[in-house]
């Protein structure tokens, strides 16, 4: 029989039923010695023993909770054991191991560490968070108010600032806790402290919208909130779906300069833009009742979980190209895509041309409507390149403007049989036509000349001297 008592933060914190629990086992066992909570045993007493000497044999903190809980379930083989640990059983991380273990093992609760800081820092609220000091890697969402407790050593100080200041700012106000006090600091300061034990803990209180240095997702989701209330911003409260479409062309675009400029700086800003739109779409819906938020992050999180199979499923592959098949056909089903015209319809009619000719002509190829290669497509861009001249003499602009875009989608499908990705290289091919344009404008001027003077074939002769500096 197995018995999990929490002794709490002090010695006056030990419950009549911990102790007789103690006092009623065949043998106990103290998860450590070297706590004030533990003093609360001695006092009973009983003979015990510890398992300190199993903290110097493990590698982590993870391993540290299976050695323990290992050792205790050797020992309660058999006998009836107690097995105390500070604070609270629910905190405690071999406490939990073992309950999972020992199904029927009796709990008798006590005072939590969590519960102890928040009590002397003063903060009251029906929804807190706590966590161990030796579990902040597993910290991910900035959640107050918070208390981080088990801060027993400057090392140990450190980690959490770090992973603090991260999620809330450096001159955030907390309180650390020692011995039951509580002092006001600044979250920077944590591992600046004169002294550090088992009762240490750093404590978070809420922090006003206006007052926050960092914020996270649920942080834009309340700001656009309050943008779209009846009393918030007129712009934002008449905004719609349509209305905002072209915003969140015109900032992927933004971000993707960005990341062409390799502007670090500039990517943030512009992702955090695109992120803004994507919120903003989703109050959007959820103020019209289509969709929530959370629907919204369910169907993305869902969506990447089924089409990564091979991460998360049973599926196989060996490299980049074989995730990508996964992932294709995982799109298909998901989908509901069963022909190739499927695959082919689907394709935004809001991409740029370029993009969407190669994006069309290469699931069209899937199912095995293609070129031979190059060569095979090149000969199709002679024959529209005669229809197109025949309707410029013709003077049938209807013809022209059909026969041009004829012209177009075959030169994008000699590329892409090429291995270029189109869109990018007509954007670079533009850009490097306007660099030579205006290098050929500089050496036209530096002549003493005016462009739109000069004679065509002169203006190609300084266009010919431009091109061999660039």
């Amino acid at each position: 029989m197995l018995r999990i008592v929490g002794l709490g933060c002090c010695p006056d914190d030990l419950t009549e039923g911990g102790k007789r629990a103690i006092l009623s086992a065949d043998k106990v066992l103290l998860r450590t010695g070297e706590t004030p909570a533990s003093e609360s045993v001695k006092a009973l007493g009983v003979g015990y023993s510890t398992l300190d000497y199993i903290y110097g044999k493990s590698r982590n903190f993870d391993t540290l909770n299976k050695n323990l809980a290992a050792a205790v379930a050797e020992a309660a083989e058999g006998i009836t054991l107690a097995y105390c640990v500070d604070g609270s059983v629910a905190e405690d991380v071999s406490a939990q191991l073992l309950m999972k273990k020992f199904k029927k093992a009796e709990v008798f609760d006590g005072v939590s560490k969590s519960a102890r800081a928040f009590a002397a820092a003063g903060v009251v609220s029906c929804a807190r968070t706590a966590i161990s000091a030796y579990d902040t890697d597993k910290y991910k969402r900035a959640s107050l108010p918070l208390a981080v407790y088990d801060v027993d050593c400057d090392l140990i100080a450190g980690d959490v600032k770090l992973r603090l200041c991260d999620l809330f700012g450096d001159e955030t106000s907390a309180f650390f806790v020692s011995d039951g006090k509580a002092k006001k600091i600044r979250l920077y300061e944590a591992d600046r402290q004169p002294r550090y034990d088992s009762t240490c803990a750093v404590v978070v209180g809420e922090i006003p919208l206006l007052e926050k240095k960092r914020f996270d997702y649920e942080d834009l989701l309340d700001i656009m909130r309050l943008l779209r209330a009846p009393d918030g911003c007129p712009w934002d409260r008449a905004q719609t779906h349509e209305s905002i479409r072209a915003n969140m062309i015109e900032e992927a675009y933004e971000l993707v300069d960005a990341i062409d400029c390799k502007d670090d700086d500039k990517i943030a800003e512009e992702t955090g833009d695109v992120l803004m739109q994507g919120v903003f779409h989703s109050l959007l819906g959820e103020e019209r009742g289509a969709f929530t938020s959370t629907d919204v992050l369910s169907g993305v999180c869902s969506k990447l979980i089924f089409r990564h199979s091979h991460i998360f499923g049973k599926d196989k592959v060996r490299d980049a190209a074989g995730a990508l098949s996964v992932w294709e056909r995982n799109k298909k089903e998901e989908k509901g895509q069963k022909t190739a015209g499927d695959t082919v319809r689907d394709v935004p009619k809001a991409f740029p041309a370029v993009m969407r000719a190669q994006k069309v002509g290469k699931r069209a190829a899937k199912s095995g409507y293609d070129f031979k290669d190059a060569q095979e497509a090149s000969e199709k861009v002679k024959e529209e390149l005669s229809e197109l001249l025949a309707a410029w003499k013709a003077g049938d602009k209807a013809h022209i403007a059909e026969e041009t875009g004829d012209l177009l989608f075959s030169a994008v499908n000699v590329g892409r049989l090429a291995g270029a990705d189109c869109e990018t290289a007509l954007a670079e091919s533009t850009e490097k036509f306007v660099a030579r344009f205006t290098a050929t404008e500089s050496l036209v001027l530096a002549d003493g000349k005016n462009m739109d003077e000069l004679s065509p074939d002169e203006l190609w002769a300084y266009y010919e001297r431009a091109k061999k500096g660039i």
